[in-house]
């Protein structure tokens, strides 16, 4: 109960000091102490609160994200403290206490917080370990980094408590306490931080291995089909002294390049210019796609030694695409408590962010991170357009796992615990890397499978692989050959034991497939180095076998019949895959749905497919367009080079490709010409007229548009001017001359079509002319109509000469 009163004090310590949050009708009375004095600084002052406590199970909580059970040492835990909705807090205080540790003192606190939002959370003032609220509001969840101890520290024990008007929330025990205890190792006793001082005498040689596990199946959201890789890892073994990287630190120009571009060139730059602080650069070839099966593409590895001055690796690598995510290890210690060397280290990985670039998304533009930030690892509750994020905040699953195993010691050992047989037989099976001067700038696909030898018999032939040149980050750096070839001969005439296949051991069993019964689980392992005879490598590289989770449990339990017969292998050489089937003879008795796998597919091995690689010439260049204007094909060739008796090659020769030059011109179109309009007279000379309209204005430079009005002249009869002599009288032609000279006045006028009289129609009274029509078209050449009525026909007039008038004439003739 003191550590009780003790953290009691803590959140009362920071109502009475910092916060303004503790209410009126809490009192505080100093308590004398004996450690006062001593302590003073470290939470040491003890206070009494008269006011309500109370105990909050239900309603408020303290997580550790992925919910550990024990603490990695030196590793970076997201900690979280919220409330259930509707409930909410004002005030909070958080601690991390060593167990059966009082918090008076500077040694009893364990491990670090790092603040997040510094408008939210602080370190407390008179209480350094602690965190604290920054503002007095209402609030419902806030975020910590908590960085655990260093190894041997023992368990720890979070704490929380929660102020909420004038209640304190505040437990030794449930869901305001975590407690957790140091993750035990399981290869030997390593250090997760650098010991001060190595005790091992002579040196060691390990041989690191990267398996992969970024993969669509196991990171489905967002997953990159197209793109996706490991970058080249670059790393060391090193002293104390050197740094690579380290969670809370900043990314140097090597790490930003690697992080970013996947380039290693300026990172092994790095490690090179730090002379004796180095003693072996570790380097491992890039990696696409990012996942393959392990029987299709070995793991990559690099091996590496280590002494006890530089008893330290660190590595890195890029998951690409990715804005600037990483994983690696930093300042790997292999040197033991016992002065010896770790037999073995295996590591499951999550993704880093190096601080250098805001993106969130695997391929989000690039957006320089200004200033730049700390190194920290990705959670699942950074941003929800992540392809990690988790809402409930659970732990990420690995994205590769990282095996470190001892090969070979030499000189002197002075190990204080003897060794066993595994450091024995680990001494004894040493094996020789065969030396690779492959530039690390140059990205390759894998060797393909040796060709069959060129002789049947025991005479000398030649046989052939070839891989291909992806990408060349470094054009000043030459990229060797992308074929090889090699002496052979037919089977069964090597002196050598060619037919030996050396395998890796098992990697650790999967999870079991059901969480309930009976389920599967398997391991894999893969081909260290194939025959030398090119022949097939037969041993196993998978295996399966049941297991059984809690057998008791049968909430879906049903009744199925044997497995059938495995089906044939779905290949005819090579990798397939083959499955079995089984039915339901009774179903769960409570409707549910039956739980007992009812299909089973596994892989299945035929005789090797002797696909023949092609020897080709490089590609030619393209040739012209196949039209001088818009858009054509254009081709291009390469040549078969290898012999015909290797078999026939099936690789494309010819590649087509559409090719798109400068628009051809295009000319004007018109419509067909319309019929002959009436001729815009009843009488004596008039025209008549004929359109067409522009269906394509010219473009690019094509032929401009013909006319598209016509017109031409038309008479249909003589107009007769009277009925006789008898019947015009002098004042009549009085009349008819002095409109003429009227109408001749009046020039560019309507030439007298509006205005009518007896005189121009002997005999009629004439309407004026009426309105002209609306076009009857809008655009490319229209016709407009009027018409001129009889008003009142006299006597004396002849019939010809009072007939109604009718006028037309040409509109919009404008282009369309």
């Amino acid at each position: 109960m003191a550590g009780a009163g003790i953290f009691l004090c803590i959140l009362l310590l920071q109502c009475f000091i910092s916060t303004g949050l503790c209410n009126p009708g809490f009192a505080f009375t100093e308590e004398p102490s004996e450690r006062a004095g001593k302590s003073d600084g470290y939470c040491s002052r003890i206070l009494r609160a008269q006011g309500t406590r109370k105990e909050g199970y239900n309603e408020f909580r303290l997580r550790v994200e992925g919910d550990p059970a024990n603490y990695q040492p030196g590793s970076t835990y997201r900690v979280t403290l919220y409330a259930s909705s509707p409930a909410y807090f004002r005030g909070f205080t958080l601690i991390a206490l060593r167990e059966g540790r009082e918090g008076d003192k500077e040694e009893d606190y364990a491990g670090n917080f790092q603040i997040i939002d510094e408008e939210d959370t602080q370190f407390m003032i008179n209480c350094p370990p602690a965190v604290t609220e920054s503002t007095p509001r209402r609030r419902t969840r806030i975020q910590v980094f908590w960085t655990a101890p260093p190894s041997a520290s023992g368990c720890v024990t979070l704490k929380a408590s929660i102020v909420q008007k004038r209640i304190i929330y505040f437990q030794d025990e449930g869901s305001l306490t975590k407690r957790m205890c140091e993750k035990e190792s399981l290869y030997g006793e390593t250090t997760e931080k650098p010991l001060l001082d190595c005790c091992a005498c002579g040196t060691a040689k390990y041989r690191v291995t990267f398996y992969g596990n970024w993969s669509e199946k196991v990171h489905p959201k967002d997953y990159p089909r197209r793109a996706n890789h490991w970058s080249a890892i670059i790393g060391a073994s090193h002293s104390k002294n050197y740094v690579l990287w380290e969670y809370g630190g900043y990314a140097s120009e090597g790490i930003k390049k690697v992080a970013e571009l996947g380039s290693p060139v300026s990172m092994e730059e790095e490690i090179r210019r730090k002379g004796d602080d180095v003693l072996t650069v570790i380097k491992m070839k890039a990696q696409w796609p990012a996942w393959q099966p392990l029987n299709v593409r070995a793991a990559p590895s690099a091996e590496f030694s280590v002494d006890r001055t530089r008893h330290l690796m660190s590595f890195l690598t890029m998951l690409g695409p990715s804005p600037d995510w990483n994983v690696g290890l930093s300042a790997e210690d292999l040197c033991t408590k016992e002065c010896g060397w770790a037999q073995r280290v295996v590591q499951d990985m999550i993704p880093w962010d190096a601080g250098t670039d805001n993106g969130v998304t695997y391929e989000s533009p690039n957006k320089p991170t200004v200033p730049q930030e700390k190194i920290r690892p990705l959670t699942s509750l950074d941003h929800p357009q992540s392809p990690f994020y988790d809402p409930e905040g659970g732990a990420i699953t690995p994205v590769a796992r990282v095996v470190v195993e001892r090969i070979a010691r030499k000189g002197e050992q002075c190990n204080i615990v003897p060794d066993n047989v595994d450091d024995i037989v680990a001494d004894i099976a040493q094996e020789e890397k065969e030396e690779d001067d492959t530039p690390e700038t140059c990205i390759y696909s894998n060797w393909s499978p040796w060709s069959a030898c060129s002789s049947a018999t025991c005479d000398k032939g030649k046989r052939m692989r070839q891989r291909m040149l992806k990408a060349q980050l470094d054009l000043s750096v030459p990229c060797p050959h992308t074929q090889d070839f090699e002496p052979c001969m037919g089977p069964g005439c090597s002196d050598e034991e060619g037919s030996t296949c050396t395998m890796s051991e098992w990697i650790t069993w999967s999870p079991c497939s059901m969480s309930c019964g009976m389920g599967l689980r398997s391991r894999e392992r893969y081909v260290k180095q194939f025959p030398d005879d090119g022949s097939v490598c037969t041993l196993p590289t998978e295996e399966n076998e049941k297991c059984i989770v809690n057998e008791e449990c049968t909430p879906n339990s049903c009744l199925v019949t044997e497995w059938g017969e495995w089906d044939s292998c779905s290949a005819t050489c090579g990798l397939g895959m083959k499955r079995r089937e089984r039915m339901v003879k009774m179903p769960p008795p409570d409707g549910s749905i039956c739980g007992a796998e009812v299909l089973e597919v596994e892989k299945c091995m035929m005789p090797e497919c002797h696909t023949i690689p092609c020897m080709l010439s490089p590609w030619s260049d393209w040739s012209d367009c196949s039209v001088t204007c818009g858009k054509g094909m254009r081709t291009r060739q390469r040549v078969l080079k290898s012999p015909v008796e290797l078999g026939e090659c099936t690789e494309d020769l010819e590649q087509v490709e559409k090719c798109m030059l400068p628009e051809c011109p295009t000319d004007c179109m018109v419509s067909e010409w319309t019929e002959w309009s009436e001729c815009n007279k009843s009488c004596g000379k008039g025209h008549m007229i004929r359109t067409r309209m522009v269906k394509l204005e010219p473009q690019f430079g094509g032929d401009s548009c013909p006319e598209t009005v016509q017109r031409k002249k038309c008479k249909i009869r003589k107009c007769n001017r009277g009925g006789g002599q008898g019947q015009v009288n002098s004042d009549e032609k009085k009349r008819r001359k002095e409109a003429r000279e009227k109408r001749r006045s009046k020039q560019g006028g309507r030439q007298g079509e509006e205005t009518t009289s007896t005189a121009e129609h002997p005999g009629c009274k004439m309407r004026p002319w009426s309105s002209w029509t609306d076009c009857t078209k809008l655009c490319g050449g229209g016709i407009q109509e009027r018409l001129m009525t009889a008003k009142r026909r006299l006597k004396s007039a002849q019939l010809p000469s009072c007939k109604d008038r009718k006028e037309i004439r040409a509109c919009n003739v404008h282009p369309c």
